[in-house]
C-alpha cells in the first residue's frame, strides 16, 4: 500500500459497506438527473454541491464517518466540509494526461488566498481495480518536491502560476505516473500538493467518485507553513 508521507497519498480499501455504497450512487443518480450531462458527453463531468443548498453529500460524509478515517491520517480530526465534488468520467474517454496539476489556483478564493487544504479524500463508488477506467494518474513523492520548492522560494510562491508549467504545476522533477486502483468501497487520501490528473477510461461502467476536500482546525490561517513544510499535518 502507498504510503502518503513518502508518497503523498494511500487507499484504505473496504471503507464502505455495499449498503453505502449503494446509497452513494443513488446520491451520485439523482444529482445528475437533477444536472445531466449533455447527452453525446464523453470523459469528465462535475458537479460542486454546497452542503448549505443541498446536504446529501454532508449527510453521506456523516454516515460513512469520514472524518474519523481521516483523522487517522492528519494530526487533528478535520473540520466537517461546507461542499463536496462529485466526478464522473463517462466512457469511451481515450487520454492520458500529458502533466498534472494543483487544485486551488485557477480560480483562487476571493480573498486572494490560495485554495489549499489538509487532505484530498476520495469516496470510491465504482471499480476501479483495473487501469484505464477513469482513474486518477498520480505522481507520487511530487508532494515533497513541491514542498521543497516552496521553502526555496516562499509560500507565496504558489499563486504564482505564470513561474509554472501548464496546469499549473511548478517546473520540478515528476517521476513517473502511477494509476491508483482499488475496489468500489475504498477511499482515496492524497496531500494537497502531489501532482495528480485524470486518466482515461476504456471500460463499460461510469466512473464515479465523491471528493471531499478536508481542513484540519486552524489550516487556512497556517496554509504557508503547511506548504513549505509538507508533512505538518500529516501523523
Amino acid at each position: 500500500m502507498p504510503d502518503i508521507r513518502a508518497d503523498g497519498y494511500t487507499v484504505v480499501p473496504s471503507v464502505l459497506t455495499a449498503g453505502q455504497i449503494a446509497a452513494g450512487r443513488r446520491i451520485v443518480a439523482d444529482m445528475l438527473a437533477e444536472d445531466p450531462p449533455p447527452a453525446d458527453r464523453t470523459g469528465p463531468y462535475f458537479l460542486w454541491p454546497r452542503f448549505d443548498a443541498d446536504g446529501r453529500l454532508r449527510d453521506f460524509y456523516r454516515d460513512i464517518d469520514l472524518a474519523g478515517l481521516a483523522g487517522r491520517v492528519l494530526t487533528q480530526t478535520p473540520e466537517e466540509p461546507d461542499a463536496a465534488q462529485v466526478a464522473v468520467t463517462l466512457p469511451p474517454f481515450s487520454h492520458r494526461p500529458g502533466g498534472p496539476h494543483v487544485d486551488g489556483l485557477t480560480p483562487m478564493a476571493p480573498d486572494g488566498r490560495p485554495g489549499t487544504f489538509s487532505l484530498l479524500a476520495g469516496v470510491w463508488l465504482t471499480d476501479q481495480s483495473e487501469t484505464d477506467r477513469g482513474n486518477l494518474w498520480v505522481w507520487p513523492g511530487t508532494h515533497l518536491r513541491f514542498g521543497a520548492y516552496l521553502a526555496d522560494r516562499g509560500a507565496d510562491a504558489l499563486v504564482r502560476v505564470d513561474e509554472m508549467n501548464p496546469g499549473p504545476y511548478p517546473k520540478i522533477d515528476l517521476g513517473e505516473p502511477t494509476q491508483v486502483t482499488g475496489a468500489a468501497g475504498s477511499v482515496l487520501f492524497a496531500h494537497y500538493l502531489l501532482a495528480h490528473n485524470i486518466g482515461g477510461h476504456e471500460g463499460d461502467e461510469r466512473r464515479e467518485t465523491i471528493y471531499y476536500r478536508l481542513h484540519t482546525p486552524g489550516h487556512r490561517e497556517r496554509w504557508r507553513d503547511v506548504v513549505t513544510h509538507p508533512l505538518l499535518e500529516l501523523r
